[in-house]
């Protein structure tokens, strides 16, 4: 090439020179290779877990069912006669005693048949006592042979005649009496009384539907709940035997104790369509807890285990061993343990085997545990104190 020719392409030269030496710069420098990988799987995080001890105690077994509370009497006040109503003494809802005058109905008209009454039986017993005398004296005439002995005999039927008159009207007036017995009506049971059904001046019948009032007997009270046949062998030894089992009242939440007794008496017979037998339970109710037809969960203490291995109820799990808990260990791992149950009373289950006094089990946290996993314990967070109210 010419001379003009080579001065024009050494620049070309020397910037693709500078062009392969910066693309070799750059793949040999150290910060473009890739990083080295790791080897092995990364380290296991602990899972957050919490924990109860296992132990020792007294486990109460009871028997729940639901129930109604059932009053022991439930009286609707009927009059028994006809008459208008005169006078209410009581107030709606009133506490009232057995014998405490409730109710009047107008008596006048019972009064006067009872003064009816006994003028006719004043009347008839002067007949009988004519009848008699006249019959003395025949019997001393058909003696004489004065009079026939038909005429002596005649006065004799005369005179029982009279005599059932007398006691007729002795009835008469016993009947009048209680009549106006009913229309002064009393409290038969110790209780309270409901709503009133007829106000005061209105004309009353027996054959009125409603009736007068309720009354209901509240103390004591009674709770009819069921349970399942296959707890009767629990039960009726005890029964048998006069022992009283407590019984506790719970609300239908199953949460508030309403009021504590003792069972009165097992049902007869079990309900074959239920396959439930039902149960009595006797409460004082002094504090009116009890309302009747009130629904109630009924809680039957049968029995008490002593010195039982107890468990918290989350700790219990299920699944291919069984029944098994998660076990803590020192080294901040669990382990599987598989155990046998014993009754539980709703928080707490007793272990009857695989368990001692002292071991943590896991109470939350088990659905992604796994055998020799690691854990980590979270401790419970405490209840903040309460700010001090300001001075006023």
């Amino acid at each position: 090439p010419t001379p003009v020719r080579a001065r024009r392409r050494w620049p070309w030269l020397l910037l693709l020179a500078a062009a392969a030496a910066a693309g070799a710069a750059l793949w040999l420098h150290p910060w473009s290779a890739p990083a080295p990988r790791r080897a092995g799987p990364p380290p296991e995080t602990p899972q957050a877990i919490r924990t109860a001890l296992v132990e020792t105690g007294d486990l109460p077994i009871r028997l729940v069912g639901l129930g109604t509370v059932t009053p022991l009497a439930t009286v609707t006040l009927r009059t028994q006669i006809s008459g208008q109503l005169m006078e209410v003494a009581f107030t709606e809802g009133q506490m009232v005693k057995q014998g405490d005058f409730l109710v009047q109905v107008d008596p006048r008209p019972y009064q006067a048949a009872l003064e009816q009454a006994q003028g006719q039986l004043a009347k008839d017993q002067a007949l009988l006592k004519q009848s008699e005398l006249d019959l003395g004296r025949y019997q001393t005439l058909l003696k004489q042979d004065s009079i026939s002995r038909q005429q002596a005999e005649d006065q004799v039927y005369l005179t029982h005649q009279y005599l059932g008159a007398v006691q007729s009207d002795q009835a008469q007036i016993d009947t009048q009496k209680l009549n106006l017995v009913y229309c002064h009506i009393t409290a038969p049971v110790t209780g309270r009384v409901g709503l009133r059904q007829v106000d005061q001046g209105n004309y009353v019948q027996p054959t009125d539907p409603n009736g007068l009032v309720v009354l209901t007997q509240l103390q004591p009270i009674t709770v009819i709940f069921t349970l399942p046949e296959d707890y009767l062998p629990q039960i009726m030894p005890h029964v048998r035997a006069g022992m009283k089992l407590p019984v506790t009242a719970f609300d239908r939440s199953n949460t508030t104790e309403l009021a504590t007794g003792t069972l009165a008496t097992v049902d007869n017979q079990i309900d074959t369509t239920t396959g439930t037998v039902k149960l009595r339970a006797s409460f004082a109710n002094t504090d009116e807890s009890l309302f009747p037809n009130q629904f109630v969960n009924a809680s039957l203490l049968v029995d008490t285990l002593h010195d039982a291995v107890l468990v918290p109820n989350p700790a219990v799990q299920r699944g291919a061993p069984g029944t098994y808990v998660y076990i803590v260990t020192p080294e901040s791992t669990v382990t599987v343990r598989p155990i046998k149950l014993g009754p539980t009373d709703g928080t707490r289950t007793a272990v009857l085997s695989g368990l001692t006094a002292g071991e943590r089990v896991v109470i939350d946290g088990t659905d992604r545990l796994r055998e020799g996993a690691k854990v980590s314990v979270i401790t419970p967070p405490e209840t903040p104190a309460r700010m001090p109210k300001p001075a006023k």
